[in-house]
């Protein structure tokens, strides 16, 4: 990957800009294929998440355990893409905008 851009909207009309997608300079290795938070609890992760500055990989919000966004509370992590096969955006935390690969066409 060679960074992320805002999508045209943003994800939102009004949305801002990310200051936090040009600062990533390498993508980090995912810590695990499923987020270890719903796999200790025994359920399925559902949709994950990995966290673009240390690998932490976590269900979205649209899972039981939003265990990616608690990571992001906890950590103050800004940046996770979608660790889904074929898919390719991102998502700024502190920003509330979607975004998409530098260069490349956005795979949803």
């Amino acid at each position: 990957m060679t960074g992320w851009v805002v999508r045209p909207d943003g994800g939102r009309p009004d949305g801002p800009g990310c200051a936090h997608a040009t600062a990533l300079s390498v993508e980090p290795v995912a810590q695990s294929e499923s987020c270890l938070e719903c796999a200790a609890r025994g359920r399925d992760g559902g949709h994950l998440l990995l966290c673009l500055t240390c690998g932490h990989v976590g269900c979205s919000d649209s899972s039981p355990g939003a265990h990616a966004t608690a990571h992001h509370e906890s950590s103050g992590h800004p940046l996770a893409r979608s660790a889904a096969p074929g898919e390719a955006w991102a998502w700024c935390y502190v920003d509330e905008v979607y975004l998409d690969p530098r260069g490349g066409s956005p795979a949803r």
